[in-house]
């Protein structure tokens, strides 16, 4: 589409000024709003040398989900319970859950004799200004969440560390559970899988050091046990496996990400190249999008399904939500269990990897665009 934009003659014009000379007109320009080309560059200078203040793409690990991939589901993206971080302090609706936060602080200062909230406050100035570098667009922030920011990372981040414990098994003796209903955990569960709603996992860590008992296994392994029931079938051996330099984690939500690969995940399953082989071997990847054929006409051709696995995960089921197989005339699929939170789950995992520049390859994404051509 084309635009025009009318331009009056200047003979037709009012005098901005009497008697204007004309080496007055860039400042009496400015006067009316309007700007000379000398003052337009001045001002794109300036917001180029603002360009300084803002974080590196290279740091950032917490997004806001692109309109792009919230149009369709907002509510998946939005904590129902209780705000993590910065993103949605303001949220007034999750306000009731400030009083368990501060709770779950006081549990925490209880675990080490002399443990205070001046010491902690102390060791989480020296994180802040890294884990700010970790939120995307934190500048446009308000002034007084970055003023408070370090009591977020505390009071969010102890709220984090003692509720996993808890989940673990590890709350102190003869104290009864803080949160003990399954319906408030499972949607703390749930929010704290949300990216918008993540900490920077060094700061998990540091606090988690800070009150750490000796025999106390590493946080990794208490956020994959705690995790595993809520995810949808994923292999307990390969959740559970180590994942190597934990400084390499980011936050909760990817660590959950890199442990729920395929069970032969050497094979590096991709949507794909399962798609071309329903389609024809001579078919590139340029053709796949447009002839990939849903379960009907799959069906009138001949193919036929049949399930792998179990429904819900276990310890002996060692299938994926990804080890899907098509041999033989015959699709192999894993089935699992949907419920409240599984969309939300795979959304938000799906976030992840579609913003995040260096996550490959992307399970969730080619299982999500799979199984729509097959449900079409």
């Amino acid at each position: 589409m084309s635009h025009s934009i009318e331009i009056t003659p200047i003979d037709d014009q009012c005098p901005l000024l009497h008697q204007t000379k004309k080496d007055n007109i860039e400042e009496a320009g400015k006067i009316n709003g309007q700007y000379t080309n000398k003052s337009a560059n001045h001002i794109i200078d300036e917001k180029l040398k603002d360009l300084d203040k803002y974080t590196s793409k290279k740091f950032i690990a917490i997004f806001k989900v692109n309109v792009g991939l919230r149009k369709s589901n907002p509510d998946a993206y939005t904590p129902m319970l209780i705000s993590i971080g910065p993103y949605h302090k303001k949220n007034p609706q999750l306000g009731s859950m400030e009083k368990y936060k501060l709770m779950y602080l006081r549990r925490f200062l209880q675990r080490k004799r002399g443990l205070d909230v001046e010491h902690c406050i102390t060791e989480i100035e020296k994180l802040k200004g890294i884990a700010l570098k970790c939120y995307d667009d934190i500048e446009n922030l308000d002034n007084d969440i970055v003023d408070k920011f370090s009591e977020i990372l505390l009071l969010d981040g102890c709220f984090v560390v003692e509720f996993i414990r808890e989940c673990s098994g590890m709350k102190p003796n003869r104290e009864d559970k803080i949160i003990s209903t399954n319906c408030m955990i499972n949607l703390v569960l749930r929010d704290l899988l949300l990216l918008e709603n993540q900490l920077p996992f060094f700061v998990l860590t540091k606090l988690q050091y800070m009150t750490k008992e000796v025999d106390e296994v590493p946080i990794t392994k208490l956020v994959k046990e705690t995790f595993f029931s809520i995810l949808p079938k994923m292999a307990h051996a390969s959740y559970l496996e180590r994942e190597g330099d934990v400084k390499c984690i980011k936050h909760l939500l990817q660590l959950v990400h890199m442990s729920s690969h395929p069970s032969y995940y050497n094979s590096l399953w991709h949507v794909q190249d399962l798609s071309l082989k329903i389609i024809s071997k001579d078919q590139d990847y340029q053709t796949w999008h447009a002839n990939m054929p849903n379960v009907t006409e799959l069906c009138e051709a001949g193919v036929r399904f049949s399930k792998v696995g179990n429904t819900y995960s276990d310890l002996e089921d060692r299938t994926t939500l990804f080890d899907i197989k098509f041999e033989n005339g015959r699709m192999r699929m894993p089935c699992f269990e949907v419920d409240d939170v599984t969309e939300t789950l795979l959304r938000n995992l799906i976030a992840y990897e579609q913003q995040t520049c260096d996550v490959l390859p992307k399970h969730f994404s080619d299982f999500a665009v799979f199984m729509d051509y097959l449900i079409d």
